[in-house]
């Protein structure tokens, strides 16, 4: 079973304080008499499903386009965690994770923002603590995913970011794990080889 865990873009689609939302323009249409349908598209690297690669906070970091694609491909474990405001190393605590597990997804009450019509950025949103941070370098994970469009909680975002980012840790954001159960499933996310971008849009799957 193939479970797609991204989000839709368009003009609905919840961006970060600030970000543009999404432009779509028709260069080319059939309805118009064109011979073939071509559009165009306008975006912030980090708009809807995207991985944040070391050079968005790390200034001589790897770009996206630089990363091991061995990252975006192989066994992740989903930590479903609902009645949480933000995400402690106690919470871990709780979890009885997998030895040796090299990908994290968090699933919070996040996910549900995904369903409501208001595209409106949330402050409060579910995210990670600089201990958490700290608790997923020291176990030799990968990469990490939340499905909000930040991995930290929004008044950590430097120094969360910084933590993962400066180890080489991939970010993956913008995830819905609304149909997603915790457990162990295989990863598909890879983003698009954009030269020296700091981020790029990907289309996420998990596979049971």
């Amino acid at each position: 079973m193939i479970i797609d865990i991204s989000v839709r873009v368009d003009k609905d689609t919840p961006i970060w304080a600030g970000n543009l939302y999404p432009k779509t323009t028709s260069l080319s249409n059939m309805i118009d008499g064109d011979t073939y349908n071509e559009t165009s598209l306008e975006m912030n690297m980090h708009t809807g499903t995207h991985v944040d690669a070391p050079l968005h906070f790390i200034e001589d970091g790897q770009s996206i386009d630089q990363m091991d694609t061995d990252i975006f491909i192989g066994t992740a474990f989903v930590v479903s965690l609902p009645d949480v405001k933000k995400i402690t190393s106690k919470d871990l605590d709780r979890i009885d994770l997998p030895q040796n597990i090299s990908r994290l997804l968090f699933k919070t009450t996040n996910s549900l923002l995904w369903d409501k019509k208001d595209s409106a950025f949330v402050k409060d949103y579910v995210g990670i603590t600089k201990d958490v941070a700290d608790w997923i370098v020291s176990k030799n994970i990968n990469l990490v995913g939340i499905d909000y469009l930040s991995i930290s909680t929004f008044k950590e975002t430097v120094e969360v970011h910084n933590i993962l980012l400066k180890e080489g840790i991939a970010i993956l954001e913008g995830i819905n794990l609304n149909e997603v159960e915790e457990g162990d499933y295989e990863l598909v996310c890879l983003p698009l080889k954009i030269t020296n971008a700091e981020a790029a849009p990907t289309r996420a799957v998990l596979i049971k």
